[in-house]
C-alpha cells in the first residue's frame, strides 16, 4: 500500500494566507512587517532561494528589501550592513542567505544579526532558548517539519524519531523540537555505523544529509512516517529529496515528497517568523 504524502504546499498555502490577513490587520496599526535579504555572491540555487523568499513577502503583503553584495566582499562590509539593519527600525527581521563565499567567517556574520531580528533563528542567543526548552525564534525548516508532522497527526510522544544530519540549520534544532515533543530522539551523521539499521527503528524518520536518494526502502519501517529536508539537482537537472521516493513510499505509512514538501513550509515558517518580530516590535 502507497504512503500517504504530506502535502506541504497545500499546508504553507494556508499558513501563508493567515499571516497575509495577520499583517494588513497589523498594517492598519502603522506597521507593516519589514524583511531584509542579504545575498553576497553568485551562488545560482542561492539566488532561487532569495526569489522565491521575495515573492512570498509580496505575496503576503510583507516588505522585502534585497542587498546584494559582490562575491569579493570583505566581512567587514558585509558586518557593517548587517549592523545597519539592525538599527533600522523599519527592519524587522533580517535573513543572510546561506552558503557565504568561502573566505567570510559565516557565525562571525551571523552573530552580528540582533536576535530580535534574527528570522532564521540562527543566532546562538535563539538556538540557546531553543536548548533551554523555551524557544524564541525557532529556524524555518525545523519548525515547518513539526509544524507538518502536528498537522499530520503523526504521534509524537514516545515515538522513536531518527534524524540523518547534524547541521546546526537543519539536524540539531529539529531534534530539541522532537524532545519537547516527548519523543526519543537518535541523530546519525556520517560517522554513525550501522546507519539502516538505526534508520529501520524509528518510527519518524527525518532526511537531511543533502545526499540524493539516500535512504532506501529497505532502511524504512513499514509504516513509519518518513520527511524529507533535502533538496538535491540531479545530472539531468532534476530534482531529488535525500529519500529514494518510490521505493520508501511503498513501505512508509506517511511521507513528504521533493518537491512540494518540506520547502514550502520553510518559506511560510519565515513569513512566520517575520511577522512575529514586527509583532514583538510594536
Amino acid at each position: 500500500m502507497a504512503a500517504r504524502i504530506l502535502d506541504g504546499k497545500s499546508l504553507a498555502a494556508q499558513l501563508r494566507s493567515a499571516v497575509k490577513s495577520e499583517v494588513a490587520a497589523l498594517s492598519q496599526r502603522g506597521i507593516r512587517p519589514g524583511l531584509a535579504v542579504i545575498l553576497a555572491g553568485d551562488n545560482p540555487a542561492s539566488r532561487v532561494y532569495v526569489r522565491n523568499k521575495v515573492r512570498a513577502c509580496e505575496e503576503t503583503g510583507v516588505r522585502s528589501e534585497l542587498y546584494e553584495l559582490p562575491a569579493n566582499a570583505s566581512e567587514e562590509a558585509l558586518v557593517d550592513r548587517v549592523l545597519a539593519l539592525n538599527d533600522d527600525e523599519d527592519v524587522h527581521g533580517i535573513l543572510v542567505q546561506l552558503p557565504l563565499p568561502k573566505h567570510l567567517h559565516v557565525h562571525k556574520v551571523l552573530d552580528a544579526v540582533a536576535p530580535a531580528k534574527d528570522v532564521d533563528g540562527f543566532h546562538p542567543a535563539n538556538l540557546g532558548a531553543l536548548m533551554a526548552g523555551e524557544p524564541r525564534i525557532v529556524p524555518c525548516t525545523p519548525a515547518g517539519v513539526m509544524r507538518l508532522l502536528k498537522h499530520a497527526g503523526v504521534p509524537l510522544a514516545g515515538a522513536h524519531a531518527v534524524v540523518l544530519g547534524r547541521s546546526n540549520i537543519v539536524g540539531k534544532p529539529l531534534s530539541l523540537l522532537l524532545l519537547q515533543e516527548d519523543a526519543t530522539v537518535t541523530i546519525c551523521h556520517s560517522k554513525s555505523r550501522d546507519l539502516a539499521a538505526i534508520a529501520r527503528s524509528a518510527d519518524v524518520l527525518i532526511a537531511a544529509v543533502g545526499r540524493a536518494k539516500l535512504v532506501k526502502g529497505e532502511m524504512v519501517k513499514p509504516g513509519a512516517c518518513v520527511i524529507d529536508v533535502g533538496v538535491n539537482r540531479l545530472p539531468d537537472g532534476s530534482l531529488a529529496g535525500d529519500v529514494d521516493f518510490a521505493a520508501v513510499s511503498e513501505v512508509a505509512g506517511a511521507i513528504t515528497p521533493v518537491p512540494g514538501g518540506v520547502g514550502p513550509m520553510t518559506i511560510a515558517m519565515l513569513l512566520e517568523n517575520c511577522l512575529r518580530a514586527a509583532r514583538a516590535s510594536s
